[in-house]
């Protein structure tokens, strides 16, 4: 048995040879030893918050925080690169439930830099899952581009896969909405700068028999449940003009990015995520806190993924120092762990903020507290929400759709419990009611969507122009506040678009005219000098050892870009730690002006500037 348990720690193989099933941490190690002997660096993940862009919310992706090196800067550890890297997405948050949708999920990426191309990555992929977790290729069905006016149909990966022993008949091609990958979708929805192009996915096939009700034919993209996507080979050699239409890069690259979660689940061969050992735990806790059990009910098995998922992604973002709040990261915090605790009032469980403090504090201790706290908050507002429910009923004795939205806004009361409190009254919505609430809903969803959209926009994806100049206009702005008001000035947010910057920094009132001129003339003196943009990519140590600005140290990775303004070995104006990007001269600017200023803070100041 001694032996047993050394060639499982040492060889993977053992897994096969004797049926284990692998963990999800051997799973990790094992991707990430395996493109290291194929010549990958490893490098280490960014934060979930990405200080360097906080015009987005979080890392949603692998290659996220690769763009530029995408787009053709040179990496300092080279074309070939693996990591692990946690991501949260929030478009799939209404998903959640079934047996494969999570919001926060870790995602193994190998990544060339204008390197090798398809022949290899598909090689590679398939030697991965087969020869080192030992899936079965005869359960392995594929996908690829069908192609568009603009993108030609991917006879390549095609052909390569039938090379490799795939038949043609589990080999299918798809458009834009399944085999097209940017970060903001189909290539009609990309803003300008943004990267993508065609990919071919690899899916598992558990067996199951399809259902009907899924349409006549089974097919990879069929959501029956029968194949689950393990794995995603993006082929990045495009980029959004500004006109609408796409360029080649001047590099092809690959970014493959395979779900930790889902290739636990088939190397374990279980259609369910949520019986793998990185949801097990907090099944079992809620198991404990319902007195119910998980895989008898498909209504409560939904509550029970939701739970999870939603309590691990909020620890996740917790744990990088963000709290329940009612803006940006912290409202999603504060959604997660809401929607968590009304999944546990649903399998019936009272005391919530008391249950969700014992699952926190057994799994999560370090954000136990604000977590419960959240929870104890969110268990008040339920209170609330009931009562205003019962006295409505007593006073006109019907709930209309308009109400129970206007409910849902302002204390967070979801419609299953309204709808289960009518119910228990003997009392119901009509499906006209139930039509309103969902148009006041998805007038909701479109508004957020819209502001998601506007943030993405200014994001470090979008290289355009004038979201390029202001950035660099945001580090001189930066620079010469500090000159002007004193060293005490610190970057509290910023967010950028094509027409305009904001930025907020630390100091306890506005700026006097006066002021406000001093730094409009000494960022456009730099301007005029023409002074060069440069980057250096350094340790964070070595960064703040040569005075480069960084607010957020502490969610960083190891190494950062340093751009300086000026010459980084003699005299700068600023040096500062960001992603980029940036003009290659301060002239390409033009100008700067200050519009607008106003307190959002006892001690902090927003300012919003024009350039050009």
């Amino acid at each position: 048995m001694i032996h047993l348990d050394f060639q499982v720690r040492l060889d993977t193989s053992a897994y096969r040879r004797y049926n284990l099933a692998m963990k999800s941490d051997e799973i990790r190690r094992s991707y990430l030893e395996f493109f290291e002997k194929k010549g990958h660096a490893r490098i280490e993940p960014a934060p979930l918050v990405l200080e360097s862009d906080p015009t987005t919310l979080f890392t949603s992706a692998g290659m996220q925080p690769l763009i530029p090196y995408l787009k053709g800067e040179p990496h300092p550890k080279g074309k070939r690169l693996v990591d692990s890297q946690p991501s949260l997405r929030l478009q799939d948050i209404d998903e959640v439930g079934d047996n494969r949708h999570t919001t926060f999920f870790e995602m193994l990426g190998n990544w060339s830099l204008g390197d090798y191309f398809k022949k290899d990555q598909l090689e590679w992929c398939l030697e991965f899952f087969t020869g080192q977790l030992g899936l079965s290729k005869d359960r392995l069905w594929i996908s690829v581009f069908e192609g568009t006016k603009e993108v030609p149909k991917d006879e390549e990966s095609f052909n390569r896969w039938k090379e490799l022993g795939i038949p043609e008949s589990r080999i299918f091609f798809y458009g834009v909405d399944n085999n097209w990958w940017s970060r903001s979708g189909a290539p009609e929805s990309m803003p300008e700068g943004e990267i993508g192009g065609p990919d071919s996915e690899v899916f598992f096939d558990f067996g199951i028999a399809h259902d009907p009700k899924y349409g006549k034919d089974c097919h990879p993209n069929c959501q029956c449940g029968r194949f689950l996507e393990i794995g995603n080979s993006v082929f990045i050699q495009y980029q959004k003009n500004g006109d609408g239409s796409l360029t080649e890069l001047p590099q092809k690259n690959v970014d493959f990015g395979g779900g930790l979660e889902r290739i636990t689940a088939a190397v374990g061969g279980k259609a369910d995520i949520f019986t793998t050992d990185l949801f097990e735990p907090t099944i079992r806790k809620v198991e404990e806190e319902s007195k119910d059990a998980y895989g008898k009910n498909s209504e409560k098995d939904r509550s029970f993924r939701i739970i999870a998922d939603h309590l691990r992604a909020a620890s996740a973002v917790m744990s990088e120092g963000i709290e329940p709040s009612n803006k940006l990261q912290g409202y999603v915090v504060r959604r997660l762990v809401r929607r968590a605790v009304f999944h546990l009032s649903a399998l019936g469980v009272k005391a919530l903020s008391l249950s969700i403090s014992k699952i926190s504090k057994a799994l999560w201790p370090k954000v136990s507290g604000a977590m419960a706290q959240e929870s104890e908050r969110f268990e008040k507002a339920l209170a609330r929400g009931t009562s205003t429910l019962a006295r409505r009923l007593e006073t006109s004795g019907e709930i209309d759709g308009k109400f129970a939205f206007d409910l849902y806004q302002s204390e967070g009361f979801p419609l299953e419990l309204t709808l289960e409190i009518l119910k228990e009254k003997g009392k119901g919505f009509s499906e006209d009611e139930k039509k309103t609430f969902e148009k006041e809903f998805e007038n909701h969803k479109e508004k957020s969507r819209t502001a998601s959209a506007g943030m993405f926009k200014g994001g470090l994806a979008d290289s355009s122009r004038e979201v390029t100049k202001f950035h660099t206009a945001t580090h001189l702005l930066h620079a010469a506040l500090r000159k002007v008001l004193g060293e005490h000035v610190s970057q509290k947010g910023s967010n950028i678009t094509a027409e305009r910057l904001r930025f907020d920094f630390s100091h306890p009132d506005k700026l006097t005219d006066q002021e406000i001129k001093k730094v409009e003339d000494m960022v456009n003196e730099q301007i005029k000098k023409d002074l060069p943009v440069s980057f250096e990519t350094k340790t964070l140590r070595e960064a703040t050892g040569e005075g480069a600005l960084h607010f957020f140290g502490e969610r960083y990775g190891k190494d950062v870009k340093v751009y300086t303004v000026g010459d980084p070995n003699g005299e700068w104006f600023s040096k500062e730690v960001c992603g980029g990007p940036h003009v290659a001269k301060t002239g390409e600017i033009g100008s700067v002006r200050i519009l607008r200023q106003e307190k959002v803070g006892s001690d902090v100041v927003r300012i919003y500037a024009s350039a050009g």
